[in-house]
């Protein structure tokens, strides 16, 4: 479709008269009623030159709405509108700009706030306070655990020591009532001697007055019994006749002589034991032991029972033990 130019075409009025270089121009459609009978610039068949040329209609609508698009590219109402812009100063220009920069960071910073808020989890929170607490638990635990270390070791070294002062007493106890340390304390003196009629010839053999009549002696048996009364009794060291009494004393009969260990004793006994004087006194009376003094009153001896608030009983001599060897 070729353009020709024609005359100027005047719009209908409008609200503002547009500028010269808005003006629309008017080209008419080779179609239009304007080229009718322009010759052809296009080529012809053969065959066609005495052909009667078929004219087109020229009133029609769709022609003319081409018409209209082609003079009238710009619609008058924007026109209008282009004529009523006014220039923007500088200050308006820059007061837009940064009005428009605070409200685009015033929407990244909502935004941020709002996908840290989506990316948050309440439950975390929670987690990290129970942590925290659990830290300081364990912290205590750890404490406790040191202290109770510290407690234990402090036992342990409370009781070595316990346990040395009991070892130390259990020791000299059993010294003690072994005879191998000397010993001072309230106790009993019980003194038994033999009956009158018998006559000591100094050598240890007794010869009776009237050699019709059985005079009954005191023997190592009575001895044996009265220092078993007393050890039951509590007592902590006994002697008889001075000799103490010891793990290694034994108190038999050589003859017609007692023997305490490897020493002869004579009439009268004096056994002496130290240890409550009262329980002691209480074991070997006449109340505790009706029968033995029953016999001991038929043959004339009266054992003699005496307290002491302090008796001093010297250590047993210790005596050395010889064991078998293998020749070599």
């Amino acid at each position: 479709m070729i353009g020709v130019p024609s005359e100027p075409f005047v719009p209908a009025p409008a609200a503002y008269p547009p500028s010269t270089e808005n003006l629309p121009v008017r080209r008419s459609a080779v179609f239009s009623s304007s080229v009718d009978g322009l010759e052809s610039h296009h080529a012809l068949p053969a065959n066609a030159s005495g052909q009667h040329q078929r004219r087109r209609k020229t009133e029609d609508d769709s022609l003319r709405l081409i018409d209209d698009l082609t003079n009238r590219p710009m619609d008058p109402l924007f026109t209008d509108a282009r004529l009523t812009h006014h220039p923007t100063s500088a200050l308006e220009l820059w007061a837009t700009r940064l009005i428009v920069f605070v409200i685009c960071v015033a929407v990244g910073f909502a935004g941020c706030l709002f996908v840290q808020r989506l990316h948050t989890d309440p439950r975390k929170a929670v987690r990290q306070s129970w942590s925290s607490e659990l830290q300081d638990l364990n912290k205590q635990v750890d404490q406790l655990t040191a202290d109770v270390s510290d407690l234990q070791s402090q036992v342990a070294k409370r009781s070595k020591q316990l346990g040395d002062i009991t070892q130390s007493d259990q020791l000299t106890e059993d010294n003690m009532v072994n005879g191998l340390v000397p010993v001072t304390g309230e106790g009993i003196t019980l003194t038994i001697a033999n009956p009158i009629a018998a006559d000591d010839s100094g050598d240890g053999t007794y010869h009776r007055e009237n050699s019709g009549q059985q005079i009954r002696l005191v023997t190592d048996a009575d001895l044996q019994m009265m220092v078993s009364l007393l050890w039951k009794a509590g007592a902590e060291a006994i002697s008889i006749n001075g000799y103490r009494l010891g793990v290694q004393t034994s108190i038999r009969t050589a003859g017609q002589t007692i023997m305490v260990g490897v020493n002869p004793v004579q009439s009268p006994y004096a056994i002496e034991a130290i240890g409550n004087r009262n329980d002691l006194a209480d074991a070997v009376g006449s109340d505790r032991q009706p029968q033995l003094y029953e016999s001991f009153k038929e043959a004339g001896i009266y054992p003699q029972v005496s307290k002491s608030a302090s008796i001093t009983l010297e250590a047993a001599a210790a005596s050395n033990l010889s064991y078998a060897r293998k020749d070599e």
